[in-house]
C-alpha cells in the first residue's frame, strides 16, 4: 500500500476546490457524504465503553466515610444528587424557591439543552431538606446550597468535595456527580422502574421514548418512585 498524503495536506490540496463556493458546514458535510460513496468508504462508529456505576457495596461504603464527617450541608448535597439524579451544573444553580416541599420534588430550570424539568426526592428526606432550608432562610440564602463564603459552590467544588470522600472511603473509582447519576437510574432500572418513566426526571430525550414518556403522567411517575425509592441503599 502506497503511503497516503497526511490529512492537512491534503485538506491544503483541495481546499482551492472549494474557496470560490464560499462553503458552510453543511455544504462540506453533504460533499463529503457524496465522495464517501463515490469511494465505497463506509462509515465505521467507535464502539462506546459502557460507564463505570458503583455498586451497591461502593456506595454504602462510600456514604458511610460521608456520614461520619458530620458535615450536614456535604451529606444532603450528596443525597439530593443521590436521589434527583441531577447534573452538578443544575445543582449549582438551584434556589430555595425551586424546593416543592408539598410535592416532593424540585425545578430545575434550564438544564441541559436549556430545557426545564421537575425531579422527585423521596418524602424520608423532606424534614432534612426542610431544616436545611429553615437554617438557609436565616441566613438570607436566596441559593439552596452556599459556602462559607456565602456564595453559590461552583462546579469544581463540588467535584473536589466528592472527591475528598472518595479517597477517605478507598474508592477505586473516584466518585463524581455523573457516577452518582448513573447510579441512580441504573438502581431504578434494576427495580424494574420503566425507561419511561426514568427519562423525565433524567432530562434524556430520544426520539423511540419521547412519544411513550410524554403521554404519561407526572403523578404516576412520582408515584412509583416513591415506592421504589424505599428501598435506596443510601
Amino acid at each position: 500500500m502506497e503511503k497516503r498524503t497526511g490529512p492537512r495536506k491534503k485538506a491544503l490540496q483541495i481546499v482551492k476546490y472549494f474557496r470560490h463556493e464560499m462553503p458552510d458546514y453543511n455544504y462540506l458535510r453533504a460533499v463529503f457524504q457524496h465522495l464517501r460513496k463515490e469511494l465505497d468508504v463506509s462509515v465505521t462508529a467507535e464502539s462506546k465503553k459502557l460507564p463505570y456505576v458503583p455498586s451497591e457495596a461502593e456506595m454504602k461504603k462510600y456514604y458511610e466515610v460521608v456520614w461520619q464527617s458530620k458535615n450536614m450541608q456535604d451529606m444532603i448535597i450528596i443525597k439530593l444528587l443521590l436521589y434527583t439524579g441531577s447534573r452538578v451544573s443544575e445543582l449549582i444553580r438551584l434556589k430555595i424557591e425551586d424546593v416543592d416541599f408539598d410535592r416532593c420534588q424540585i425545578r430545575i430550570t434550564a438544564g441541559k439543552g436549556k430545557k426545564d424539568r421537575i425531579v422527585p426526592f423521596p418524602k424520608s428526606f423532606r424534614e432534612t431538606l426542610a431544616l436545611h432550608v429553615s437554617n438557609a432562610n436565616k441566613n438570607n440564602q436566596i441559593n439552596l446550597f452556599e459556602s462559607s463564603w456565602k456564595k453559590p459552590y461552583s462546579d469544581r467544588g463540588i467535584r473536589k468535595m466528592l472527591e475528598k470522600y472518595s479517597e477517605l472511603a478507598g474508592m477505586t473509582h473516584t466518585i463524581s456527580p455523573h457516577k452518582l447519576r448513573h447510579f441512580l437510574f441504573t438502581w431504578l432500572k434494576h427495580e424494574g422502574v420503566d425507561d419511561a418513566l426514568i427519562q423525565p426526571y433524567s432530562g434524556h430525550e430520544t426520539r423511540t421514548s419521547l412519544e411513550v414518556y410524554s403521554k404519561l403522567s407526572l403523578a404516576d411517575a412520582q408515584e412509583v418512585y416513591d415506592e421504589k425509592i424505599k428501598n435506596f441503599p443510601v
